[in-house]
């Protein structure tokens, strides 16, 4: 199978385990900028791109969607809340929150564009990445909105995922991607 060096950024971006090391300003805009060339349905562009590198803030953040947690009736979601370790950002250094206008069907879906811009971008550069989906879930929660609203979410979107970033912590290896069969077909 040929490979080129996006094939390998795609195949090696998985990162669940990150240094304290902070993502440095550059290469933090960079990554932004890669997800402001994502395409985007009509060309409207009214995702937004919120980052966060204050740990206090990530720390508070992470509370406030264990508290809407704690109020799920999902049994899982609920044992997260009480897990006191439990860490939605997997202790990154840095989380984008990526939102969008939900008036368009394919805000989302955009939001995604964008997502995997940032994932790509950040492997050339020597950074980890992983896709969080908790604050997706949250974000309507009058106590997490209410903060994602402080850290500069616009009050009017709806969070459609987040980017980690951060330095893979090489004490501890990545697992092994494992793809599924049948997950494939060519139709000529």
């Amino acid at each position: 199978m040929k490979t080129n060096e996006i094939l390998e950024n795609i195949k090696a971006r998985r990162v669940r385990a990150y240094t304290e090391q902070q993502v440095p300003e550059e290469d933090l805009q960079a990554i932004l900028e890669a997800a402001t060339y994502a395409p985007s349905g009509m060309h409207l562009e009214t995702w937004h791109f919120t980052a966060i590198q204050n740990v206090s803030k990530l720390a508070e953040l992470n509370e406030r969607i264990k508290g809407a947690f704690a109020k799920s009736d999902d049994v899982r979601l609920q044992e997260r809340a009480r897990n006191k370790a439990y860490c939605c950002y997997y202790h990154a250094p840095t989380l984008v929150i990526v939102s969008n206008e939900p008036t368009q069907w394919w805000a989302g879906m955009d939001c995604a564009c964008a997502i995997e811009n940032m994932f790509l971008a950040a492997q050339s550069l020597g950074i980890g990445s992983c896709w969080i989906n908790q604050l997706g879930t949250t974000c309507d929660d009058p106590e997490v909105r209410e903060f994602i609203t402080v850290l500069g979410v616009p009050v009017s979107h709806k969070v459609y995922g987040c980017v980690a970033l951060g330095y893979g912590d090489p004490k501890i290896p990545m697992k092994e991607k494992k793809v599924k069969a049948d997950t494939v077909t060519i139709v000529k």
